[in-house]
């Protein structure tokens, strides 16, 4: 009954921490949100693998969100707090986005907990809405940090689920890579964005 608790809670924190994701515009709330986001997930893996096997998620995601801070960090420019055109600018639109993605979800989770043997309603319903949560903010941005982000949140989500089927370290250890290949992927463009602005300018 405790684990259970822990776990709804766990749900609580990974919706608190994905809205957050979509409301908030500084990059330092966004990775630290997205490292607490990690660590909601660490709890859900931990239901199904060693502690070890979890921690590598936790220390995984967190190395992502340093990569991206460190070079963020690196970055004269301001890109994140430009405007958007693709990005609503009322967060009434995003909170009421993220409703409706709340309403598709919640309905799916007792079909999905059939699906995957052996996984409880709260770790459906926490990769759902990782998986849902990622997918809108994908589709509300054209920042390279916030698609890194998106992407990220996605992928934690399907690891989520995954875990419940496979406990395989190569398994593991292959989305370890994943994760931090992404992460540097989103770092390589966030350095390289202001400098195609640059040339750009230049040849204008």
């Amino acid at each position: 009954m405790t684990v259970e608790i822990i776990s709804w809670a766990t749900v609580g924190l990974l919706l608190a921490t994905t809205v957050g994701l979509l409301l908030a515009r500084d990059w330092r709330w966004s990775l630290g949100l997205l490292a607490l986001q990690y660590l909601g997930m660490f709890w859900m893996v931990r239901l199904h693998w060693p502690i070890a096997m979890a921690a590598v998620k936790l220390v995984t995601g967190w190395m992502a969100a340093a990569a991206l801070g460190i070079t963020r960090v690196g970055l004269k420019s301001e890109p994140d707090t430009a405007s958007e055109q693709s990005w609503p600018e009322g967060r009434l639109f995003r909170v009421l986005a993220a409703i409706l993605v709340l309403v598709t979800i919640l309905p799916s989770v007792p079909h999905v907990a059939l699906i995957f043997p052996g996984i409880g309603l709260p770790e459906v319903a926490g990769a759902l809405l990782l998986i849902g949560m990622g997918l809108l903010h994908l589709g509300m941005t054209v920042q390279p940090l916030r698609i890194t982000i998106g992407l990220l949140t996605v992928l934690a989500g399907f690891e989520t689920l995954y875990a419940a089927v496979e406990t395989s370290i190569l398994v593991a250890a292959l989305l370890a890579v994943v994760n931090l290949g992404l992460a540097l992927v989103g770092s390589y463009l966030l350095v390289a964005a202001p400098e195609e602005m640059e040339g750009m300018g230049e040849n204008g």
